[in-house]
């Protein structure tokens, strides 16, 4: 496995830094937001650790473990801790007042961890995500058809409990929330999404920087562009084909995105590199270099590493 500074020594020379003084990661993607020169692209990348049965500690270990051996400049805290489920039916919840709290654990000591070096955002699958969660799919499309408002007061329970979580993130350090819509080409998601997902954005409007994830290869960027409390937009271009020099003519905030999570494993030498030159020229300053979602979850040391070289030469 490559040591910390040997990666420190390598992307050092990449950039050209031999020595020079260089931003923090929270000063590089602050730069950023506010459109300002960087002395780098700030870059970020995640995968799913798989482990919803540990403790918020160990959990807290491997995101930090991952940011200190890949140096991301925004850390992106998973979030698979599932949400409590009701003992008989799942449409039978109550408000939580704090859903998660072996996330807030973590988030705490990612916190205290990264001694304010670097910004770090809650991830939150947006409401209908999590009722499928809690059902399936199939069962919440038959409550949408039968029964929509039972579905519609299970959905404003679900957001509630989600912006108390929100709220406690913010208040526990985290820089904003990373809201992952998974069903924004939906025809009825105007009735059945959009409210509860601008609840939850909204318990974090004190934040300066709430993601908006619009998951999926099919999606509709036009019902994001206004009125939402995110600082950045984050899709994949290469699963959905829509460049960011398209979005860039409507949407003013950070971009996020350029790398392609499918084919990460296998890109050639160089390629990734120029992936994100032409996202960084298309998007221009207000930009961070990532994934379109996350990267394999079984990607290799050397395989990151790669990221981190070439999203950072740029």
């Amino acid at each position: 496995m490559t040591s910390r500074r040997a990666f420190f020594l390598s992307s050092a020379a990449a950039f050209g830094l031999r020595g020079a003084a260089q931003l923090t990661s929270r000063e590089r993607v602050d730069r950023a937001l506010a459109g300002r020169d960087v002395d780098r692209v700030p870059f970020s990348f995640w995968h799913h650790f798989l482990d919803t049965t540990v403790s918020g500690a160990v959990h807290a270990r491997s995101t930090l473990e991952f940011h200190n051996r890949f140096h991301t400049d925004l850390v992106k805290v998973m979030s698979d801790y599932p949400y409590p489920k009701p003992p008989g039916d799942w449409l039978d919840l109550k408000v939580e007042s704090n859903p998660f709290p072996r996330q807030i654990e973590a988030l705490r000591i990612i916190r205290d961890g990264l001694h304010g070096e670097a910004h770090f955002v809650e991830t939150l699958f947006n409401p209908y995500k999590v009722a499928e969660n809690l059902s399936s799919p199939a069962e919440v499309q038959r409550w949408k058809t039968e029964k929509p408002g039972r579905l519609l007061d299970a959905l404003a329970i679900i957001a509630a409990s989600e912006a108390n979580h929100a709220r406690s993130a913010i208040a526990a350090g985290a820089s904003g929330v990373f809201l992952a819509i998974a069903n924004s080409a939906d025809p009825d998601y105007v009735k059945f999404s959009e409210p509860f997902d601008r609840m939850v954005l909204e318990a974090a409007k004190s934040a300066p920087l709430n993601v908006l994830h619009i998951h999926g290869d099919k999606i509709v960027l036009d019902r994001h562009y206004n009125g939402w409390r995110a600082a950045a937009i984050n899709y994949s271009i290469h699963g959905t084909k829509i460049p960011f020099a398209d979005v860039r003519k409507r949407w003013s905030g950070v971009l996020m995105g350029g790398v392609d999570e499918v084919n990460f494993r296998k890109l050639a030498r160089g390629e990734m590199q120029r992936q994100v030159a032409q996202a960084h020229k298309e998007a221009g300053a207000k930009y961070i270099a990532a994934g379109g979602c996350s990267v394999p979850n079984d990607s290799t040391d050397e395989e990151l590493l790669r990221c981190c070289r070439e999203s950072s030469t740029n």
